[in-house]
């Protein structure tokens, strides 16, 4: 395998973990929310919810560098 096919398969796994953890967390959940009408206090991320938002970064930092991997090697 050549980098540019590694880069691409690091790419796709990246964009559906990425995908997958925006919809599992929680904040805003509710119908009013998307309306601005979410009446929740803002509070700080804890435990898994934490966890959850840092694997999120995490991934978008992965899926960005490997696009720029990708247009930035030669093919």
């Amino acid at each position: 395998m050549n980098v540019g096919n590694i880069l691409e398969t690091v790419t796709m796994i990246s964009a559906v973990l990425s995908i997958l953890l925006i919809l599992l967390q929680q904040r805003g959940a509710s119908l009013g929310a998307g309306f601005g009408a979410s009446g929740e206090l803002y509070t700080t991320r804890r435990g898994l919810d934490k966890s959850l938002f840092n694997a999120t970064i995490f991934t978008v930092l992965v899926f960005i560098c490997s696009i720029l991997g990708i247009l930035l090697i030669p093919s």
